[in-house]
């Protein structure tokens, strides 16, 4: 690790020099992708599918982004923790936006329909249980809220981060109905990145019994 530490420090200087709207603006270029080409036909014989489930799987990766700020600043030394509430917020950003093209385009406002999915497919109520859960976090992601609620607070709530990573994978492999393929890449990776923190930390002291 120490051998790592110069490539770490050199990282870091270069990250402080990066604007937090250059990743609002990189983030959202998938998604401008898309909709350019829903909008010119590019998008194959399927393409409501086709934008459904791309904007969801961006989403899907903006959580494990935001889920590896933690682990790859433990055991790298690579800080990426003040874009953390930017890949917070821009997962929530995809997610919604997963939301609407489902109402809007898929189910075409059929609201009887919605109503029966929400209640009786299990990859849609996974998928809305993922939505809830992350609608506080993307609420409170501000300074005022860390004042408001203290720090303590702030962080247990925002541990429902892992819930909503967990549901958002499990949407994932629901949703692909063959456990194969990105899904379970992507199940992995957060089961992964939710493992590590588990590992205790070199020097940790036990709390006592």
């Amino acid at each position: 690790m120490a051998a790592a530490l110069p490539f770490a420090a050199a990282v870091n200087g270069a990250l402080r020099r990066v604007p937090v709207w250059a990743v609002w603006l990189l983030a959202l270029v998938p998604l401008g992708v898309l909709v350019g080409q829903a909008v010119s036909g590019n998008l194959g014989p399927d393409p409501v599918r086709t934008l459904e489930r791309g904007i969801g799987r961006h989403a899907l990766q903006l959580i494990v982004a935001t889920l590896a700020v933690t682990p790859l600043r433990r055991f790298t030394g690579i800080s990426l923790v003040r874009f953390r509430r930017a890949l917070g917020l821009l997962a929530f950003l995809y997610v919604v936006v997963h939301l609407i093209v489902w109402v809007t385009l898929d189910l075409q406002f059929r609201w009887d329909e919605i109503a029966a999915d929400l209640t009786r497919r299990p990859f849609i109520i996974v998928g809305m249980a993922g939505l809830v859960v992350m609608l506080p976090l993307a609420v409170t992601s501000n300074a005022a809220s860390i004042r408001a609620m203290g720090a303590a607070a702030w962080r247990r709530l925002h541990r429902l981060t892992y819930v909503a990573g967990i549901a958002g994978a499990l949407h994932f492999v629901l949703l692909s109905k063959v456990w194969a393929g990105d899904s379970l890449v992507y199940a992995g990776l957060i089961i992964a990145l939710l493992a590590v923190r588990l590992i205790p930390e070199p020097g940790a002291r036990r709390a006592p019994a």
